[in-house]
């Protein structure tokens, strides 16, 4: 079963002289520079909590910061857009030669409950990002009328892509908490998309409050999850786990998560937004502590079994 060894925190996000990033790390995204060098990209927040996209670059093996970046790499929308309240990261990959990152796009009308919508970015060849598109990339449909969030997409080989991402079942249950469930969806191009419905089972009361969904394919063929949700009780994000033979049955496994917050500091109160990557012939996970990315991330290795 899987067991995370937590290396401590690696960035600690300090107020920041650009107003788009003046708080928060949330969501780290992993790219590769060179060595054990990466551009981790993260949602950083200005002061009326929008979100929009930062980076700084670590030797994650050093643990060490190599470069801050001080200007956002992307901004959230103006004022109508479907990301106009901010833009928080899922994961990258590639389609027909080009290099692709998702998002969550915000929107928090006056007078109304905030909903989401996934947007596209481009990641040119000197990792800056690009809106794909001015409008979602995939957006409210009667499968998924209410909110979506936190797209996951992995090419298992040429013309079969597949994604998983979060949608709203409905904004309050009879815990008091949002039921937002991760569905499933599958492409032959990585650009259009089927949807298939409900990929991770929920339990009310014990996980129903699903985000950020982070899939790694092992060498025997099966699939491992990790995410971020809670569990109706008034209890804050936990970091959970599913397995599956095939990519497409999931199997809830809380109990073998393997990480969990720490008895003091920065992830003592949640553990949230899970970024799972290999390097080195090692299993790695970037992760989220207190205050949704208020404290940064960190870095977790998994353990020889």
């Amino acid at each position: 079963m899987p067991k995370w060894e937590k290396l401590g925190r690696l960035f600690d996000p300090k107020p920041n002289h650009h107003p788009k990033l003046t708080s928060h790390a949330a969501n780290p995204l992993p790219v590769h520079l060179k060595n054990d060098v990466y551009r981790i990209f993260f949602s950083g927040r200005d002061a009326t909590n929008r979100s929009s996209v930062g980076a700084v670059d670590i030797d994650i093996i050093r643990r060490e910061i190599v470069t801050e970046h001080s200007e956002p790499f992307f901004e959230h929308g103006p004022a109508g857009s479907f990301y106009a309240d901010g833009v928080s990261i899922g994961n990258c990959y590639t389609a027909g030669g080009g290099r692709y990152m998702l998002f969550m796009g915000w929107q928090a009308p006056k007078n109304s409950h905030w909903r989401g919508d996934i947007g596209r970015l481009e990641v040119l060849d000197d990792l800056t990002l690009k809106l794909d598109r001015p409008s979602p990339f995939m957006g409210a449909t009667p499968e998924d009328p209410i909110s979506l969030s936190y797209p996951w997409v992995m090419q298992h080989g040429e013309g079969d892509y597949a994604m998983w991402y979060g949608s709203t079942i409905s904004w309050q249950t009879e815990t008091a908490e949002m039921l937002h469930v991760i569905k499933g969806a599958t492409s032959k191009d990585g650009h259009e998309w089927a949807r298939h419905g409900l990929a991770v089972p929920y339990e009310l009361g014990v996980a129903q409050a699903f985000s950020r969904p982070s899939v790694v394919r092992n060498s025997n063929g099966t699939y491992d999850m990790w995410f971020s949700y809670r569990s109706g009780t008034g209890e804050s994000y936990r970091i959970g786990y599913a397995s599956s033979v095939d990519g497409k049955t999931w199997r809830l496994d809380l109990e073998n998560t393997g990480i969990d917050v720490s008895q003091h500091g920065w992830d003592r109160d949640m553990i949230e937004y899970p970024f799972v990557f290999d390097h080195a012939g090692q299993r790695f996970m970037l992760y989220n502590g207190n205050g949704y990315g208020k404290t940064g991330f960190g870095l977790a290795a998994m353990a020889d079994a």
